[in-house]
C-alpha cells in the first residue's frame, strides 16, 4: 500500500492559487492539486494510482476526465507557470548577460504501440531504437534559477506522414526494407510520386525537424519575456537556420562541433612547435585532421569549477556557420584522452568563459533525470496525445513548485539551489505523513477504533472498501 493523501502537498497549497482562474470550477482545480501532489509524493505516478491514493476522490474516472477534457488548456497553464516563475525568482536571477536558454530532447520509452504518435527513435547512448515519444524541450538557467520552459513533441517523418501506408497504396508490390540505408534509397525512388497525392502532401507539410522545433521554442521563450543572452545546444542542433535566427535575435550561442565538420583553411593560420606556419592542402580541413596538426605546446591549462582542462583556442570560418571561435579541450596534460570541440559565436570570448558557459547546459540533463525519477515524466499510461501533453505540462508545474522551494533567499547568498528536487519531494511526503498521523489521532480521539480508522484511510487501496466513516 502507498501513502494515503488527505490534502494537497504544502508546496501545492502554497502556489496553486496562482492558477485557479484557469479552471472552469472548483472540482477541476482540486484535480489539478491532487495530480501535482501525486506526482510529488507517490512512487507510482500513474493516473489510476494517484486516484487510488486520494482519499476524498470518488473514482479514477474523475481524474481521467480531467486529463482528457478540453475545458482547461495546458498551454495557458504553462504560460501562467512561466509568468509566475518570472515573478517569484526575480530576486535570485543573474543578469541577462549571464543567463542562458538550452535546447535538448529526451526519450520517454514505452512497451506497446497503442500510445498515440509513439514510434521507434534512435537512442544515442545505447545505439538502439526503442519505442518511445521524443519531446524536445527548452530550459532556462540564470544562476540558481533553472526550470523547463516549453515542450514540442518530435514526430518522425515516416510516422507522421504514414509513409509505409502510402508506399503500399501507390506501389503495392514493393517490399519496404528494414535497413536504414535501403529505406533511404527507397525514399528517393518513391517520394516524388507520393508528393503528388494531396493527402500525403498535407501530412508532409506538417513535418517539423528538431531544428524547426528548437526555433519554435526560442520564439516561445522570447515571447514569455525570459531574459537571456546565450543559447546552448549540442551538435545535433547546430545548424545554419538556428545560428542565423540566434544572430537575428542578437543571441550568442555555444555548441559542440562534430569532428567531421570542415574548417575553411584560408580563414586561420596555425603554427608548428617551432613557430613556422603549417600548410593545409585544399580549401577545407576536417576538425579531426586539424586537431592532429596542433602542436602540444599550443595547449594551455584552464581551470573551470576546480577542474583542469588543456585547451587551444582559435577563430576560424566554417561553411554555413560563418566566423566562429573554437575551443579544443583535453582533460589531461599529455593530450591522450578524447578531445572535445566547442564552437561559439562569441569571437572575443576566452576558453575559460566558453567552457564555463557551456557547462550551464547540465541542468537540462538533471531535469530529465529528476523528471523521470521523481515526477513520472515518462510514466504516463494515457493513450491520447492531448492527455499526454497535459501530463507533461503538470510535471513541469510540479517541478517548478519544488524548484522554488530549493532556491536561496537572495542572489547574494548562493548561486546554486540549496537542495535537490528529490529532497524537496521527500519533504512534501513527510509533511503529508505527519498530517496523516495527526488526522488518525483525531479520529481515534473521537471514539473511532484503530481498525475503522485504518479501513477508512486505506479504503481505496483495500480489496473491499469500507464506507461510511467521515473525517
Amino acid at each position: 500500500m502507498q501513502l494515503p493523501i488527505l490534502a494537497s502537498a504544502p508546496l501545492v497549497s502554497q502556489h496553486a492559487a496562482a492558477f485557479e482562474d484557469l479552471f472552469e470550477n472548483r472540482k477541476q482545480f482540486r484535480h489539478f492539486q491532487n495530480y501535482l501532489t501525486g506526482l510529488m509524493v507517490l512512487p507510482n505516478k500513474s493516473m489510476a494510482n494517484i486516484s487510488r491514493c486520494i482519499v476524498d476522490s470518488a473514482d479514477k474516472t474523475n481524474l481521467s476526465r480531467f486529463m482528457a477534457t478540453e475545458l482547461w488548456s495546458d498551454q495557458k497553464v504553462n504560460d501562467r507557470r512561466i509568468t509566475y516563475l518570472n515573478q517569484q525568482t526575480k530576486a535570485v536571477r543573474k543578469p541577462k548577460s549571464d543567463s542562458v536558454l538550452i535546447f535538448d530532447d529526451t526519450l520517454c520509452e514505452h512497451v506497446g504501440s497503442l500510445f498515440q504518435y509513439v514510434d521507434r527513435h534512435y537512442d544515442h547512448a545505447d545505439d538502439r531504437y526503442p519505442l518511445a515519444h521524443n519531446p524536445v524541450t527548452s530550459h532556462y538557467v540564470s544562476g540558481s534559477v533553472r526550470f523547463p520552459v516549453d515542450l514540442r513533441l518530435y514526430r518522425r517523418y515516416e510516422e507522421l506522414t504514414q509513409w509505409e501506408a502510402f508506399v503500399f497504396k501507390h506501389f503495392p508490390i514493393t517490399d519496404i526494407p528494414k535497413n536504414k540505408k535501403e529505406r533511404q534509397r527507397l525514399h528517393k525512388q518513391v517520394d516524388e510520386t507520393l508528393l503528388q497525392d494531396p493527402d500525403f502532401l498535407k501530412l508532409h507539410n506538417q513535418f517539423r525537424t528538431k531544428i524547426d522545433l528548437a526555433l519554435e521554442l526560442l520564439h516561445s521563450a522570447i515571447a514569455h519575456r525570459l531574459r537571456f543572452d546565450v543559447l546552448l545546444f549540442d551538435g545535433w542542433y547546430l545548424s545554419e537556420s538556428l545560428v542565423k535566427e540566434a544572430t537575428r535575435r542578437r543571441k550568442k550561442w555555444i555548441s559542440l562541433l562534430k569532428k567531421n565538420r570542415n574548417l575553411e583553411t584560408n580563414s586561420f593560420q596555425l603554427k608548428d612547435s617551432d613557430g613556422q606556419p603549417i600548410v593545409f592542402e585544399g580549401a577545407h580541413v576536417s576538425v579531426e585532421d586539424f586537431v592532429k596538426r596542433i602542436p602540444a605546446n599550443a595547449f594551455k591549462m584552464v581551470v573551470v569549477n576546480d577542474k583542469i582542462y588543456w585547451t587551444f583556442t582559435l577563430t576560424v570560418r566554417i561553411p554555413s556557420l560563418g566566423k566562429v571561435r573554437l575551443v579544443i579541450s583535453y582533460q589531461n596534460e599529455k593530450l591522450t584522452d578524447t578531445f572535445v570541440v566547442l564552437v561559439t559565436s562569441g569571437l572575443d570570448w576566452s576558453a575559460k568563459r566558453i567552457i564555463e558557459t557551456y557547462l550551464l547546459r547540465w541542468p537540462i540533463e538533471t531535469f530529465y533525470q529528476d523528471g523521470k525519477e521523481h515526477l513520472g515524466f515518462d510514466e504516463y499510461l494515457m493513450r491520447n496525445a492531448e492527455a499526454i501533453g497535459k501530463h507533461w505540462c503538470l510535471v513541469f508545474v510540479a517541478y517548478s513548485f519544488l524548484h522554488l522551494d530549493c532556491l536561496p533567499s537572495s542572489l547574494a547568498k548562493k548561486h546554486l539551489p540549496t537542495k535537490s528536487i528529490g529532497q524537496a519531494c521527500r519533504e512534501q511526503a513527510r509533511a503529508l505523513i505527519e498530517l496523516l498521523i495527526v488526522k488518525s489521532h483525531e479520529m481515534m480521539q473521537n471514539c473511532r477504533d484503530a481498525k475503522s480508522v485504518f479501513d477508512f484511510i486505506f479504503s481505496k487501496q483495500l480489496p473491499q472498501s469500507t464506507a461510511g466513516l467521515v473525517l
